[in-house]
């Protein structure tokens, strides 16, 4: 679900008073299963620390069919999935075996290298399920790139709720509205899911400098720019921007500080060196990178490009 596609979500300069930037997801088929992606694009590369936005679903899977994700590694980055509909069992080489369900939280970091796999486990393979959420990763600080690995998993229960007049925010990482997610963030970041009823509006939070709102569902007004499903408005920094709700409907609340530097980005490698980049293809390539406990017969070949 997570390589790069050949080609980038388009951009749309808007230059409004709160609006910088449009990007268009772009959608491809993984085999009966859409992915639209949002970032990186051609103009915007992160937002925040945001280097990968992935859109995934809504499908509805026959029974007998499912995620099937193979091993495979990252470093230099965390990865955040979050879902709407559906299960997810995640494993990973640290041993890690943890199903996500709608609201929770699977934060890894892979620091100096991690493999993992995402399947559907046999349960809900067989009966079928519906699928959708979205999968980023998180570009660490120059000084957490080789950090060890970690994985947290926080329930939707344990994350902060806020209730503002026809909507609904959870905080999923970093702080937004005055509240703080446990998941244990290496930079300043803004991630929030929020839930509109028809007519809502809501001011987006102001404490840090990169945003971006991206429309899961439904339909919006952000400062007279229409936001449809499937389409990610970028900021100004730090611009008073409010969002209204035309129809119900879900929308992310993503950002943060910028990142201290450019990053290189090769297949699930993310770092602010090409020549750790090169370091971790060759240890993939070499089966070099730790297995994981109950998935080690199978794993996803390096691509050629």
């Amino acid at each position: 679900m997570s390589q790069l596609p050949d080609h980038e979500p388009e951009c749309t300069q808007v230059q409004t008073p709160s609006v910088d930037l449009a990007i268009e997801a772009r959608a491809r088929d993984l085999g009966g299963f859409s992915v639209r992606r949002v970032l990186p694009a051609m103009q915007r590369r992160l937002v925040g620390p945001f280097i990968f936005f992935d859109h995934m679903g809504p499908v509805q899977f026959a029974p007998g069919d499912g995620i099937t994700v193979r091993p495979h590694p990252h470093i230099g980055l965390a990865t955040v999935t979050y879902l709407f509909e559906g299960e997810i069992l995640h494993r990973d080489s640290l041993g890690s075996e943890q199903a996500i369900r709608p609201g929770d939280v699977n934060w890894m970091v892979a620091g100096s290298g991690i493999a993992h796999s995402e399947r559907m486990s046999e349960a809900i393979r067989a009966s079928g399920s519906k699928l959708h959420g979205i999968q980023s990763w998180i570009a660490l600080p120059t000084e957490h790139e080789e950090s060890a690995p970690t994985f947290e998993h926080h329930p939707a229960r344990t994350l902060p709720i806020l209730q503002r007049p026809g909507v609904t925010l959870h905080v999923i990482a970093g702080t937004a509205y005055g509240q703080t997610a446990p998941t244990r963030v290496l930079s300043p970041t803004i991630y929030v899911h929020a839930r509109f009823e028809a007519g809502a509006e809501l001011a987006i939070d102001e404490e840090h400098e990169q945003r971006a709102i991206y429309a899961v569902t439904g339909s919006f007004q952000c400062d007279g720019r229409d936001l449809h499903e499937g389409t990610m408005l970028v900021l100004h920094p730090r611009a008073h921007a409010t969002v209204r709700a035309k129809t119900a409907g879900d929308v992310m609340i993503v950002g943060g500080a910028p990142i201290d530097g450019p990053r290189h980005i090769f297949w699930n490698f993310v770092s602010s060196s090409k020549e750790r980049i090169e370091r971790a293809k060759a240890d993939w390539r070499e089966r070099r990178f730790p297995l994981i406990p109950g998935d080690d017969r199978e794993f996803i070949p390096l691509p050629e490009a």
